[in-house]
């Protein structure tokens, strides 16, 4: 397709709550991190290196029983969520607007785990209880 030469009329949605189809036999608790799949599915946050950051559960969804897609999730987007500070490998103030990394469904961690985790998100606030990513 060729590039336009006309203004054009581009649909759009907010984004900020999105419904994503949940991978086959898991279950996705409310409150918790979601990350999508390799094959783009909804799956828990998890220690691996194929998965991408999508948000926080906005609802309890059980797939356990059924195949990929066979239900959604809504997943909150565009918000800082504060997830748990992993204690072995804690986010510190030095890592202030860099990247975290997810270890499972509420911890993420300061590195990737030599290379065995998948990029949360960005740091934008630490507490005595956990870390603020966007």
């Amino acid at each position: 397709m060729a590039a336009t030469t006309q203004d054009r009329n581009t649909p759009f949605k907010e984004g900020e709550l999105i419904v994503v189809p949940v991978a086959a036999a898991v279950k996705i608790l409310a409150g918790t991190l979601v990350a999508a799949s390799a094959t783009g599915f909804a799956t828990p946050g998890a220690t691996a290196t194929t998965l991408a950051y999508l948000g926080m559960a906005d609802a309890n969804v059980d797939n356990s029983a059924g195949a990929d897609g066979a239900v959604s999730v809504p997943v909150r987007r565009g918000k800082a969520f504060k997830w748990a500070n992993d204690g072995g490998d804690p986010v510190t103030q030095a890592s202030l607007g860099r990247a975290c990394f997810i270890v499972d469904n509420q911890t993420v961690a300061k590195t990737n785990g030599a290379n065995t985790r998948s990029q949360a998100g960005i740091v934008v606030g630490l507490d005595a209880d956990g870390v603020w990513v966007l």
